[in-house]
């Protein structure tokens, strides 16, 4: 297993005075470590690896690539998708979905660029001047904050979903308490989350900003446009654009809220049958959402063994006369407590 190097490391490692070149070129880098050492190689301080290409012929590509990459991000087009992105970091930081500088946001723009949110800013106050491109590989070549340190995972939902065009995480709190209780929301209870969602996935937790973070979400993707994070929060890609993927962040928090109300309400949740979930299904394959359950057989659907609903609350039965029945003791108490009073005042 290779080892995984983090900025941490990294500065730990400069800190110390030892030479990067030094570091290990056979590990992962993370996208936040190779940019600390891409900073320090253009300091004019010691020379350092920058993991990956080397090569004067890669140099003088990575300087194309540079210009092409600021043109694009100077486009009229980009601007118009950097002012949206911000908007959608307001309507999740307005509903409480992400806290601190928690979330991010990312738009793939083509086979080779990604726009994305910076690490260390509120969504809700992001201006169109924060926003940073990256490439595949997590590289930054335009803007002036740094990248999000979770880019990695928006990058390897990007290859391994050719359909994604943008992904949206935040940490909406009912859907989160899912993840944390590792807990799979039960499906056939309302039309919207089955046609706009689905089935959830739930990926084991990692390190944020990890490598092996990003592989997890990234394998449930093919399956699921919506994934719980264990631990963490939720993501949601889509094959529309950015807003249709904060949309399905507002659905599944809307349907984690109701279930857990439902919950509370005692009794048996009522689900929609078999049948009339591949009704649902066949609206959304003429739609394009991927869904792991189409084309499944009936008996197949709705299958929600595995949902433990915790703890309800119940209102007690009545009793046969509808009403429940006086308790003899408190009555007998109650009317020796009346007495001493009534003979007190008349005294």
């Amino acid at each position: 297993m290779k080892t995984v190097v983090s900025v941490k490391d990294v500065e730990n490692w400069l800190r110390s005075g030892a030479d990067p070149a030094a570091l290990p070129a056979e590990a992962i880098y993370t996208p936040a470590a190779r940019d600390l050492l891409r900073e320090h190689a253009e300091s004019g301080s010691r020379p350092a690896p920058v993991p990956a290409r080397s090569s004067s012929s890669a140099a003088a590509g990575r300087a194309a690539s540079e210009s092409e990459a600021e043109r694009l991000f100077r486009s009229p087009e980009i601007e118009g998708l950097k002012r949206q992105i911000c908007d959608i970091g307001r309507r999740l930081w307005q509903r409480a979905y992400v806290d601190g500088n928690g979330g991010n946001i990312s738009i793939r723009l083509t086979d080779r660029w990604v726009l994305c949110t910076p690490t260390l800013v509120s969504k809700g106050f992001m201006q169109p001047e924060d926003m940073c491109l990256v490439d595949l590989e997590g590289n930054q070549a335009a803007g002036a904050r740094k990248r999000t340190s979770e880019i990695l995972m928006h990058l390897q939902i990007f290859q391994a979903q050719p359909k994604a065009k943008a992904c949206v995480h935040a940490h909406p709190p009912y859907a989160t308490a899912f993840a944390v209780s590792n807990v799979k929301p039960p499906t056939c209870m309302i039309p919207e989350m089955e046609v706009f969602c689905g089935e959830v996935g739930i990926a084991p937790y990692f390190t944020p900003g990890t490598p092996e973070m990003g592989r997890q979400v990234a394998s449930l993707a093919g399956q699921h446009n919506t994934i719980l994070m264990a631990n963490h929060g939720v993501v949601a890609w889509s094959h529309l654009g950015v807003e249709d993927a904060y949309f399905k962040m507002e659905i599944i928090e809307a349907y984690c809220r109701t279930v857990v109300v439902t919950t509370q309400l005692g009794g048996e949740p009522r689900t929609f049958s078999p049948g009339q979930l591949q009704e649902l299904l066949a609206i959304k394959q003429k739609m394009g959402v991927v869904d792991r359950r189409i084309g499944l057989k009936e008996c197949e659907l709705c299958d929600n063994r595995d949902w433990r609903p915790g703890v309800v609350c119940q209102v007690p039965p009545r009793s046969a006369a509808g009403a429940p029945g006086p308790d003899p003791a408190a009555e007998a108490a109650i009317q020796a407590i009346t007495d001493q009073i009534m003979a007190r005042l008349q005294g």
